[in-house]
C-alpha cells in the first residue's frame, strides 16, 4: 500500500500534520471496506427477510442464511483489540437501507417464482419494518 510508504516517509521527516493526514485516510479506506462488506451481508439478510414478509412463510435455507449474514456483520463490525464496533447503529441502519434496492432487486427474481417486477414486489412488503428487523438481529448480542 502506497499510503503506508507515504506514511513511513513523512513520520520519519517528523511531519506530523502530513502523517495525521494518511492516518484520517487510512481510517476512512478501513471504514469504507467495513461498510461494503457489511453491506453485501445485508443485501442476502433483507432479501430473505423480504422474501419472509411477501410470502409469509420461512424457510430452514431462509433461517440459515438469515443467522449467517447476521454473524458475518456482526463480526465484521467488531472492533477486536479496541472493543466496540465499527459502525454505529445509526451507520448500520443507513448500510441496510443503502443495500435495500439490490434486495428488493433480487427478490424479485424468487418470491413467487419471479412473477413480481421490484417495484411490484416494493408495494407488497413494508420497508420499514424489514429494516428495522434486520437492524434488531444484527444488534442482538451473541
Amino acid at each position: 500500500m502506497e499510503e503506508i510508504l507515504d506514511l513511513k516517509e513523512l513520520l520519519l521527516k517528523g511531519d506530523l500534520k502530513g502523517s495525521l493526514a494518511i492516518v484520517e485516510e487510512l481510517e476512512e479506506m478501513s471504514k469504507d471496506d467495513k461498510i461494503n462488506n457489511i453491506s453485501s451481508y445485508g443485501i442476502i439478510l433483507l432479501l430473505h427477510l423480504i422474501k419472509k414478509q411477501a410470502e409469509n412463510r420461512t424457510t430452514r435455507s431462509w433461517e440459515v442464511s438469515i443467522r449467517n449474514s447476521v454473524q458475518q456483520i456482526q463480526k465484521k463490525n467488531k472492533r477486536r483489540k479496541a472493543g466496540g464496533s465499527y459502525l454505529t447503529p445509526e451507520e448500520l441502519r443507513l448500510a441496510l437501507e443503502e443495500a435495500y434496492s439490490q434486495a428488493i432487486n433480487e427478490a424479485s427474481l424468487e418470491v413467487a417464482e419471479g412473477r413480481y417486477e421490484p417495484e411490484e414486489l416494493e408495494e407488497l412488503v413494508n420497508k420499514e419494518e424489514i429494516l428495522n428487523r434486520g437492524l434488531d438481529l444484527i444488534l442482538q448480542q451473541d
